[in-house]
């Protein structure tokens, strides 16, 4: 295995694990971002607030896109150890 294929599978598995990860990190971002609106507006400063709505909301994303995202994961999988023959 050359320098060039390490370099191109490692930019490969992050852009994977970025993909996968985004709904969820956009999610929780949103969720954090209303609550902040909501925490500027009432002046409660607590910051344990927005905790648990935003863990809430990121394991109903993560049920909700675990479908996709294990397919996503079976696809680079298996395309990679299907290469494999091609690498070396």
């Amino acid at each position: 295995m050359d320098i060039d294929t390490a370099v191109d599978l490692t930019r490969q598995a992050t852009y994977l694990g970025l993909f996968i990860g985004a709904p969820v990190m956009i999610a929780s971002i949103a969720v954090g971002l209303l609550i902040s609106i909501i925490q500027a507006v009432t002046q409660i400063q607590e910051q344990t607030i927005s905790f648990v709505p935003k863990l809430i909301v990121m394991l109903f994303t993560m049920l909700i896109v675990l479908p996709w995202t294990l397919n996503r994961m079976i696809e680079y999988s298996t395309n990679l150890i299907r290469d494999i023959p091609l690498t070396f």
